[in-house]
This record gives C-alpha cells, structure tokens and sequence, in this order.
C-alpha cells in the first residue's frame, strides 16, 4: 500500500494534551503533510498519551497493540510516533514495551514556530507556559515535561490578536499552574532527587521553586492586556494552585467581567494530614480563606477542583474531612479521581498504595453523589 504524506493523530488527556495536538498538527501542515481521514490512511500516526493515571496508559498501549494487528500485514507500514505524558517511562523502556513504536517525541521538541490548527473556529486553548516546577508527590508531569517555562508575552498576545483576525473571541489559557507564569526558577532536578534512598529524600516546597513578584503578578499582567483587546469576549484559565493564588489575581478578575466567572482550583484532599503527604503547600484552612476571599470580591463566582481518593495512609477521617469541605465550598463540578501510583513519582517511592480498589471506589461515588450529581443541571459550563 502506498501512502501520501498524511497523518493521523489521537489523543487522550487534558486540555494541555489537546493543545499539544494542535501544535503537532500544525507542524505537520507546515511540513506539507495532509490529514487522513483514516488511521489507514496515514503514512504517520501520532499517539499523545496520558500518564495521570495508569488506566489512562492502559487505554495508550491497547491502542498501539490494536494498530499493530491492523497493520501486521503491511508491507509498508505506517510510521508510529508516541508523544505526550508516557514519555516519562524513558525512551528505551517504552521501545522494549512497545516495539510497535517507530519513534518517541518529547513535547518539548515541537516548538511554536508553526501555527496551531484548531478544530474550533471560535473558542482557542492558549499555552502560557509548558512542564512544571512544582513537587507535588503523586504527580508525573515533571517528569514527562519537564522544567517549567513560560512563552514570552509578546508572542502569546502576537498569537491571539492573529487569532482574532480569523474571528475567535474566546481564549482559555493553560499551564501546569497558570499563577506562576513568568516567575518560574530552573528548579530542582527531580531524577537527581530520587537518587536517593527514600528515608533521606526531603520534599522542597512549591513555593521554593518560584520568583516573587515585585508589584504585580507576570499573569496577572498578561491577563489585563488580554482583556484590552476588544474582540476578546471571554477569557478562561487552567489550572491555578491555590497556594500561590494571589491578592492582585482575586482583584484582576473582580475587576475585568471578560474573565469569566467559573474558576477551576484543585484541591486535592481536605485533610491537611495528606495534602502535607501530597506536598500541596497549603492547608485546609489556606484553601477556605482563599474561598472566602474569592466569594467576597467575586460575588457570583463559581468554583470546581480535582480531588484524589485514596491517597496513601488516608483514613476514614482523612477522607471525611474531604467531604467535610466539600459541603462547606459547595463546589460546582469535581474531577475526582482514584489514587493510582505513578512511576518516578515521590509518593511512588516513599508511600504504599493502602487502600484497596473496592474502598477507592466507594469513596469516589460518595464525592460524585454529593459534588457533580447533586450539580448536574445547574453546573457551570467547562470547556473540555
């Protein structure tokens, strides 16, 4: 079978993997490559994998051994490229595990030189910044991309001015944590880290990772000029960290009525036992004072969070104190999810996985019946 040059893309994930997916698409135009309106049709096929739990990995590597039967017989088969948040195994564990796979593609490679290709002719997914600097103990996307690092303002504000032209009004912006945009450090290295035996690793702070701010937040900055722009009509952002949520942000989305009213802020767990286990870098009662401060200045604010079940030594009361907060924020919509070790990870190496799949599962239905059930018909719009 002969191919032209065409591609194939599919993606699993977040919001910052379906942005990545543009991007590789637009590389792909770029080079002359044309869409295939068939995975075989494809002379190349792009497989942008999540890591945030295992089962999402599971559904990435059917995938690949369902193409490896489809295409078995071919003489000429096409050429399969792995990308996304699975890149944290390493290169030469993923092409041991999965011979199938021609090539492996760290984000960090495809730049931004070439325009995204959207699907959505109105509504754009901008990323601020890629990787992360944050040590939170459970998560892989240090390690599948990397140190944190912001895009320059000129070339996101060049990007969306461009974007309107072509008559978009919506932009959400996107980062591992938005609020550090333009403030990031290099950062500790993660892999040196774990060198370690696990009774000497010491968790650094998230806020250790960051620059401070002299009179006014880079996002906060960013924000304001966006919101200038005329035919901007609404401006979203994803996700923020509640310990570094600050002041000047509270007063920039009071003031600016483009900035649309729901605000995604993880929590994670209401027990502060395990969120010091997680290493999120605030309290309970930091998260309820900035709920407080946001429903003050914001009257008609509406919240969501991701919440994890089943952490690591999370007791009955732990997971109380979750559904404790729950009732006292009356979140609108939560993602929640059951704990699933990741490899590499901190809380991988230094905690283990105690509760069973059974409790973890309980758990998660008491937070849907009582968060996204409870909401279902009045819930805020999410993009996704």
């Amino acid at each position: 079978m002969s191919y032209l040059k065409t591609y194939f893309i599919y993606t699993f994930g977040c919001q910052a993997n379906k942005a990545d997916s543009e991007r590789i698409t637009g590389d792909y135009q770029a080079r002359g490559y044309k869409p295939a309106k068939k995975v075989e049709e494809a002379s190349e096929i792009v497989i942008n994998t999540c890591a945030v739990r295992q089962r999402a990995e599971d559904r990435a590597v059917g995938l690949i051994h369902n193409l490896s039967l489809k295409f078995k017989e071919y003489a000429d088969k096409p050429k399969i490229i792995l990308t996304g948040c699975m890149i944290h195994h390493g290169e030469y564990k993923l092409l041991k595990m999965l011979p199938f796979v021609d090539e492996i593609l760290p984000m960090n490679e495809v730049g931004f030189n070439s325009p995204s290709v959207r699907r959505d002719k109105h509504h754009a997914w901008m990323p601020i910044s890629t990787g992360c600097n944050s040590f939170c103990s459970y998560c892989v996307v240090p390690y599948s991309r990397g140190r944190e690092k912001s895009r320059s303002e000129k070339e996101i504000l060049k990007e969306i001015k461009d974007l309107v032209k072509e008559g978009y009004t919506e932009i959400t912006l996107i980062g591992q944590n938005v609020n550090s945009y333009g403030l990031e450090k290099i950062g500790i290295g993660l892999r040196k880290l774990l060198m370690h035996e696990p009774k000497k690793i010491k968790l650094p702070s998230n806020q250790s990772q960051y620059k401070k701010f002299k009179v006014k937040p880079p996002f906060v900055k960013l924000l304001e000029n966006i919101c200038a722009i005329d035919k901007i009509k609404i401006v979203r952002f994803m996700s923020s960290n509640p310990w570094d949520f600050s002041d000047e942000l509270i007063n920039c989305i009071a003031k600016y009525k483009k900035i649309d009213r729901f605000i995604h802020l993880p929590v994670q767990s209401g027990s502060n036992k395990i969120l010091k286990l997680m290493n999120r870098g605030y309290t309970r009662q930091d998260y309820i004072k900035l709920v407080k401060k946001l429903k003050k200045a914001i009257p008609n604010v509406e919240l969501g969070t991701d919440i994890i079940v089943g952490f690591p030594n999370e007791t009955k009361k732990d997971f109380q104190d979750t559904v404790d907060l729950a009732k006292k924020v009356d979140w609108k919509v939560a993602f929640v999810a059951q704990y699933s070790p990741r490899p590499h990870t901190l809380s991988n190496k230094l905690y283990q996985d105690t509760i069973s799949p059974k409790e973890k599962k309980r758990r998660w239905q008491i937070l849907e019946d009582l968060i996204n059930k409870k909401h279902l018909k009045s819930r805020p719009k999410v993009i996704k």
